[in-house]
């Protein structure tokens, strides 16, 4: 939400708010979170809410004025005012449950589930007991860490908290070959992910699960052009060709990894008599995929230099080069 969005919807559903917000007594993000929580109601009952809440606001402590209390302070204003918006609302966001990746720095990524609060509540009580259980014996970790693991080793179908979980899921990792051989620490990278340490990509490199696969890379360019011959079938060559090439969505602001992603064919195989090959291919995921033939949508796509643009219905275009497996030499 905007910050001309943010004023305008308060003006009209909570004054009290925006004079609050006027005045430094709460930030844009605190009345961006109140906002959310009166969504479901009508703006005569956003109006009352906007009264029951300074009002109450008026009789707490300073601390009632922090972000997540007040929230929680209008929710509560809500389900008095509009029990059934509550309820319809709270209906509307079990359908939107969802798990989502969010990939940081250091090679680190975060993974949240959007789940009732009741699902959540217990799976969270799971696995600390599992860690709690497990710290009694275990020195070495932390309570922290050993939740991250045990929550890991669920979803992986290990023994939780035995051992540090090591990766079950296939990811592509490139490395040139001096790197893999501790001459040199660059250019190792995760799709999706980005850059990793050389030592961290090492590691994978020798745990016993991982799974080698030469790629030959034109030194020119830095794209891979072959995948040795491991693979007998055209077709599943092509692919792994791909996602290797192109490593994530070829739409500019998507970063889903292309082993996630659909094969699209850029030039209709059917329509446009378009071929079956790495020439004429690039990753989608699935909802861009769809997007792809919309109305008012146009998408370009140029897979030998890896440049590839979207233009929105609105008429703004985003474009985005696709970044080399290895620095071109």
């Amino acid at each position: 939400m905007g910050r001309i969005d943010t004023a305008l919807a308060l003006t009209y559903r909570m004054p009290r708010l925006l004079s609050a917000m006027h005045g430094g007594q709460v930030d844009r993000y605190c009345a961006e979170r109140v906002l959310n929580v009166v969504a479901p109601v009508s703006d005569s009952d956003a109006l009352e809410v906007d009264r029951l809440l300074e009002e109450k606001l008026g009789r707490l402590s300073l601390t009632a004025w922090q972000p997540r209390n007040m929230a929680w302070h209008a929710s509560q204003i809500v389900k008095q005012v509009d029990p059934g918006a509550e309820t319809a609302a709270a209906r509307r966001a079990h359908e939107g449950r969802k798990v989502t990746l969010d990939h940081g720095v250091h090679a680190q990524s975060r993974i949240a589930a959007d789940l009732p609060s009741d699902i959540d509540s217990a799976a969270y009580a799971r696995v600390d007991a599992i860690a709690r259980k497990l710290r009694t014996s275990d020195s070495s970790r932390n309570l922290d860490q050993l939740r991250a693991d045990v929550f890991a080793d669920l979803l992986l179908g290990n023994d939780p908290g035995v051992t540090v979980p090591q990766s079950a899921a296939m990811v592509y990792l490139h490395m040139p070959i001096d790197t893999a051989l501790s001459m040199s620490e660059t250019g190792a990278s995760i799709d999706g992910i980005g850059p990793i340490p050389a030592a961290y990509a090492r590691e994978i490199m020798t745990n016993p699960k991982s799974l080698w696969r030469k790629v030959l890379c034109d030194p020119a360019t830095g794209n891979p052009v072959d995948l040795g011959r491991s693979s007998y079938r055209p077709n599943s060559t092509i692919r792994k060709l791909v996602e290797v090439r192109d490593r994530m969505c070829v739409v500019p602001w998507c970063r889903r990894p292309a082993r996630h992603c659909d094969f699209d064919h850029h030039h209709e195989w059917a329509i446009d008599q378009g071929s079956t090959s790495t020439s004429n291919a690039a990753p989608r995921c699935r909802r861009h995929h769809r997007l792809k033939n919309a109305p008012g949508w146009i998408h370009s796509y140029d897979p030998t230099h890896g440049t590839s643009s979207v233009t929105t219905p609105l008429g703004v275009t985003y474009t985005d080069k696709r970044e080399t497996v290895l620095e071109p030499r």
